[in-house]
């Protein structure tokens, strides 16, 4: 039976009461004095709000389900302020994951298992088609448990009234079972095995360990943890908002989290506390002793695979059965100040929902903007084969800047001036901040610039370099925001990453989805994201300039690029 996530990105894990705090391996900063704070009126003028990308109408905010044709998304949101706190599940439901509709407030604190906080879970579709929530509450205790909530009318397609279950907790730390009371949370989607037992996990750690803390249960309701978890990894940390699912090897379908078949393959994603970075490996699953082992060279730690590279955590995936379809959402969280946050009067927003599919290598997954984002382009503008000599620039007009889907293909026919590789140079974003958009290079960087000001006092630059590496090209990918912004205030940290492409024979494509604050990018097809998150002050609304760029001494060629103005998005 198909099996639904819903992951409440609930991952801010420090609990307030009265005027007091309580450490529970906090991993948000904690602003008391000021999660009560809003300002009295929002600004008339917004630049950075954003066009259609998902965030409520103010204050804090930061997962998803199909159920009778809608979606749902029930999320963190605090109705006082503009930072963490008085944190209550928001609920919205939309028809298309484009345009969303507000409804009241789904589940807040209210039993003891609950009483002190209720943070993220996961949802899960029964086989009599019924939704339940598995969720993290915080007990009298201050202890992390598990809890459980049902629909209270499910002819009710909008789903506006849950219940909690009388037994609950449902799972929680004892004195037999060892497991650490204030890092025990984030249950996933369950999967039903051949034996008709329901699996979910819960994230854990022991000291820096991370674990997957393995439950099964007949009924849903009582559940037994195993003698082992399904997964661990030394000098992780604590695993927040775990996700475990199979992906065709050879289909380009999304699968049903309880799909059992022999061209699967499973992905493990893990949010790690300590790097606020999501990242996942690609393995086997043994159905049999209920272990994951991610495949030979696939990298175990944060070294490895993300999602994405830029600003992007705690995210869920959950199969969309009506289009037989997995998708992920990510929570992007504020680059500007906490101060900054209060005075535009909200703070956190939800990237564009991704299609997820397995590589046809095996190796990594590949992530694309879901096909319903394109019925808001508007305005098309077309380039092909628009030569770039090196060191120039181009204007891309006739589309809003400030609110645009662009993408563009590159050619290079030249390869004799690429850059050497180091050997040592292993770490992607510190050579992405070494070699940023300004630098001279022999193929590259080239790129776009978005949200610039005319004088090109401010840009954000997403590019590419071409390497010369021992026994192949390597291109690296680069969001560079350090000139994203004249105020100094905000975090201008540039990201980047290897992307696995060969220039050679393969063309570079580059996609940006950009939203005022917002620079989503997609590098060779989805196999390397970058999600930027930026605060021009002269670059703002009608003000902001889009350009196709090439830095690089050798000339390169754009094949094709479109570009359209994105119409608003109906959002709460």
């Amino acid at each position: 039976m198909a099996t639904s996530p819903l992951c409440l990105l609930l991952f801010f894990f420090s609990l307030f009461f009265g005027h007091g705090f309580v450490p529970l391996e906090a991993s948000h900063k904690v602003f008391l004095h000021l999660q009560n704070q809003s300002p009295s009126s929002l600004k008339t003028h917004q630049p950075y709000r954003t066009g259609y990308h998902f965030q409520p109408p103010k204050n804090w905010m930061n997962g998803p389900m199909i159920y009778k044709g809608l979606y749902h998304f029930f999320y963190q949101y605090n109705p006082k302020g503009a930072v963490w706190g008085n944190i209550v599940w928001a609920h919205s439901t939309s028809t298309d994951l484009v345009n969303w509709t507000p409804h009241k407030h789904a589940i807040s604190p209210s039993q003891p298992a609950d009483i002190n906080g209720c943070w993220s879970g996961s949802t899960t579709i029964l086989q009599d088609g019924k939704p339940v929530i598995l969720y993290t509450g915080i007990d009298p205790q201050n202890n992390q448990v598990q809890n459980m909530a049902v629909p209270k009318n499910l002819s009710d397609p909008f789903l506006l009234e849950w219940t909690k279950l009388p037994q609950n907790p449902l799972m929680e730390p004892t004195s037999t079972n060892n497991i650490n009371a204030s890092s025990f949370r984030d249950p996933t989607t369950a999967w039903k095995g051949a034996d008709g037992r329901w699996r979910t996990i819960v994230g854990s750690k022991v000291n820096r360990k991370g674990i997957a803390i393995l439950y099964r249960s007949k009924d849903f309701v009582h559940w037994t943890k195993a003698q082992h978890p399904l997964h661990s990894a030394k000098k992780t940390g604590m695993w927040e908002c775990p996700d475990f699912y199979p992906v065709s090897i050879n289909g380009l379908n999304g699968v049903d989290t309880s799909s059992i078949g022999k061209n699967l393959k499973y992905v493990l994603k893990l949010s790690l506390d300590d790097t606020k970075h999501d990242y996942y490996t690609v393995g086997s699953y043994n159905r049999v002793k209920d272990s994951y082992v991610p495949d030979k060279g696939s990298v175990d730690n944060d070294s490895g695979l993300r999602y994405d590279y830029g600003k992007f955590y705690a995210s869920k995936t959950f199969f969309d059965d009506a289009k037989k379809r997995r998708i992920l959402w990510g929570w992007i969280n504020e680059s500007s100040s906490v101060e900054h946050d209060i005075e535009k009067g909200w703070s956190g927003v939800q990237a564009i929902p991704r299609n997820v599919l397995l590589d046809k290598s095996g190796k990594q997954l590949v992530q694309w903007p879901i096909k319903e984002i394109e019925k808001l382009r508007a305005n098309p503008v077309h380039v092909s084969s628009r030569q770039l000599k090196g060191g120039s620039m181009v204007e891309i007009t006739g589309v809003t800047a400030s609110q645009a889907d662009v993408e563009v293909s590159f050619k290079i026919s030249d390869f004799k001036k690429a850059e050497a590789l180091d050997p040592s140079w292993s770490n992607p974003q510190l050579l992405c901040s070494q070699k940023g958009a300004s630098v001279k290079g022999g193929l590259g960087p080239f790129g776009l610039k978005v949200l610039a000001s005319k004088g090109m006092e401010e840009y954000t630059a997403v590019f590419f370099r071409i390497f010369k590496g021992q026994a192949k090209y390597v291109v690296l990918m680069c969001s560079d925001q350090s000139r994203s912004s004249l105020d100094n205030d905000n975090d201008k940290t540039t990201y980047g990453a290897f992307l696995d492409v060969d220039p050679v024979h393969e063309k570079l494509s580059l996609r940006s989805l950009i939203d005022h604050s917002i620079v989503e990018s997609f590098g060779g097809g989805g196999k390397v994201c970058i999600t930027a998150r930026v605060y021009p002050t002269l670059a703002i609304d009608g003000e902001a300039h889009l350009y196709g760029f090439n830095k690089g001494t050798e000339s390169v060629e754009i094949t094709t690029l479109s570009a359209w103005s994105m119409k608003k998005a109906k959002i709460n």
